[in-house]
């Protein structure tokens, strides 16, 4: 079934981790695929749906029951394990999940059986929005539909404490595990240093062997395992648990697919220390998940923001529906049925890490209201024409066309954290050209990819039917760039077309408030890329941190970023001269 497994470290990880399991969830109550009369019956399957639910889901037993009898409850529920600090599940408790307590939890009590002293802490009150789905009055009776159709004016900035005040999925008790070495937000012994995780997963690791414990029994729960996503801070301390846990999972699991989402702190105001430790944090991060990971991708809210995109910053809520936005669109290929060009983990990082070194890659999207897509696009392609600030004027992001020539595309967010290229960019440098060694773009939503010059031919037909029958489209060019002096350059684009949108569910924070309500979905266009973009910017963080850290591993890191720097450097140079150490 190529499934997926997922890691969840850290507040900011669980809230992005969040809003994805409410939008995985949501796509199980999707009406099955419509045909036209003149659509071959063998061109494609009627009776599956587009997302292939079994890749992210297991199913079970629940506990009050032993078989297929009459007390027996399937379940279907998340392949995930959660890592959070002491405080950080809010409401949510390990025995407190429903019918997700099904089988094989692993619970029970202790060895122990000598006298116990029970201290007990004041429970956390439920969140507004899980009171209102336990409310009889609103909330669903039916099995048609699930109960996060309701309309959810319970859910605030204000309101939202935890990332478990809106989560609408079951978990599985063996997902949850708190770690009570630290408290959530202690300012008295604070989880802020990459050194600190080290420590942590270090001596967790040796009294439990982690991955034996928390992962191995989902992994045997697979038929044939895709690969591992984790979803991770990086600029805390969490940093050091994931770049630890990335080597177990390498060392344990081999050539499985291992994709590291690594989420910054981005925009806020902070002290001076403050951000030069993040920075520092980050650098050791991207250091040692890189050398581990299949693919590394960074993430952080940049300080300018597209008008059409409201967000309350100091709210995770709000941020971290931003980032999923765009990270699930990426990855759904991975999540499509075999008949419906489906691309695994290792299909996708081929296609970015074209050289075998480049394990980097850098996010960004560009979010469109369904019901006026056309005008949106019309006035971007205005605004590219006019203003002499972008490179390639005419709208790239949306025809490909910057693709093709070699060049990075600009879509409205860029999510790679820009605090690595800051230093750079004050001193008033002319501006490299960046160019693109892989790239994938995903589009969802209504755009049409039917400007092909070979419409006319089989494939051409092809492409015509499974858009109008509403499938999903994959296609992949392959470049061979001569280059003067040198070897022939490889790039490689992937485009991944599908009518599905992005749903808003209302989990869903009101973060594009000049869209036409109500909205219900919105239309997206994301991209993943290597390019040699990342280099300017690692360098940058190299610059940094070689002044920060002790000299007993200054020599290892700024040679470990160093290598990075080159990998996107090879073979390819272009604009002014770079500035060397």
């Amino acid at each position: 079934m190529h499934e997926i497994i997922t890691i969840q470290l850290g507040n900011r990880a669980n809230h992005l981790a969040t809003h994805f399991w409410n939008t995985q969830e949501s796509y199980q109550y999707l009406p099955l695929p419509s045909f036209s009369s003149s659509t071959p019956s063998s061109a494609f399957s009627t009776t599956a749906p587009i997302i292939n639910h079994d890749i992210h889901f297991r199913q079970g037993i629940a506990s009050n029951g032993s078989g297929s009898g009459s007390g027996s409850t399937e379940t279907y529920l998340p392949r995930t394990v959660i890592y959070d600090l002491k405080g950080g599940f809010g409401a949510l408790r390990r025995g407190d999940v429903g019918v997700g307590a099904d089988d094989g939890d692993g619970g029970g009590g202790g060895v122990w059986s000598g006298p116990q002293t029970i201290h007990t802490l004041s429970p956390i009150a439920p969140s507004p929005y899980h009171l209102s789905l336990a409310n009889p009055s609103t909330a669903s009776t039916t099995t048609t539909a699930p109960a996060i159709s309701l309309t959810s004016t319970t859910l605030s900035p204000s309101t939202v404490r935890y990332w478990s005040d809106y989560t609408h999925t079951y978990y599985h008790p063996r997902s949850m595990i708190q770690l009570n070495d630290y408290t959530l937000s202690s300012s008295i012994l604070p989880f802020e240093t990459h050194a600190a995780g080290d420590e942590l997963f270090d001596s967790l690791d040796k009294e439990h062997d982690l991955l034996d414990r928390d992962l191995r029994l989902w992994a045997e729960e697979c038929d044939q395992m895709q690969g591992v996503q984790m979803f991770t801070g990086v600029d805390d301390a969490w940093g050091g648990f994931a770049g630890r846990y990335t080597e177990r999972i390498r060392d344990d699991f081999g050539k499985v697919g291992l994709w590291v989402w690594g989420v910054e702190a981005g925009g806020g105001e902070e002290r001076r220390d403050k951000k030069l430790l993040r920075t520092s944090n980050a650098a050791r991060s991207l250091h040692d998940i890189s050398a581990h990971a299949s693919m590394y991708i960074p993430l952080a809210i940049p300080k300018r923001l597209p008008d059409y995109v409201g967000l309350d910053r100091p709210s995770g809520w709000h941020t971290s529906a931003l980032l999923e936005t765009a990270v699930e669109s990426m990855m759904l290929p991975s999540r499509m049925h075999d008949g419906q060009k489906r691309r695994t983990l290792n299909d996708l990082e081929t296609a970015l890490n074209v050289n075998g070194n480049q394990r980097i890659a850098r996010l960004q999207c560009s979010v469109f209201d369904p019901d006026t897509l056309e005008d949106q696009r019309t006035a971007k392609v205005k605004t590219l024409k006019t203003d002499k600030r972008v490179a390639n004027a005419g709208f790239n992001a949306l025809i490909g066309e910057g693709e093709e020539r070699g060049n990075t595309q600009d879509l409205d967010v860029d999510l790679f954290p820009r605090t690595m290229s800051s230093l750079i960019q004050e001193k008033g440098r002319e501006k490299k050209v960046s160019h693109i060694f892989g790239q994938i773009s995903s589009y969802r939503g209504n755009f049409d990819p039917s400007n092909k010059s070979d419409d006319n031919d089989d494939e051409g037909n092809t492409r015509k039917r499974r858009r109008t029958a509403g499938l999903p489209m994959m296609e992949k060019y392959c470049h061979i760039l001569p280059l003067p002096d040198r070897d022939q350059l490889i790039r490689t684009i992937c485009r991944f077309y599908t009518s599905l949108p992005h749903p808003l569910l209302p989990t869903y924070p009101p973060i594009f408030p000049t869209f036409c309500a109500p909205i219900t979905s919105v239309s997206v266009h994301s991209s993943l890329s290597t390019a040699t973009q990342i280099a300017t910017q690692v360098k940058a963080m190299k610059q940094i941190v070689s002044k920060m850290v002790g000299l007993d591993e200054r020599e290892a890191l700024s040679n470990g970023l160093g290598e990075i720097v080159e990998a996107y450097e090879e073979g390819w140079s272009g604009g002014s001269d770079s500035d060397d150490d």
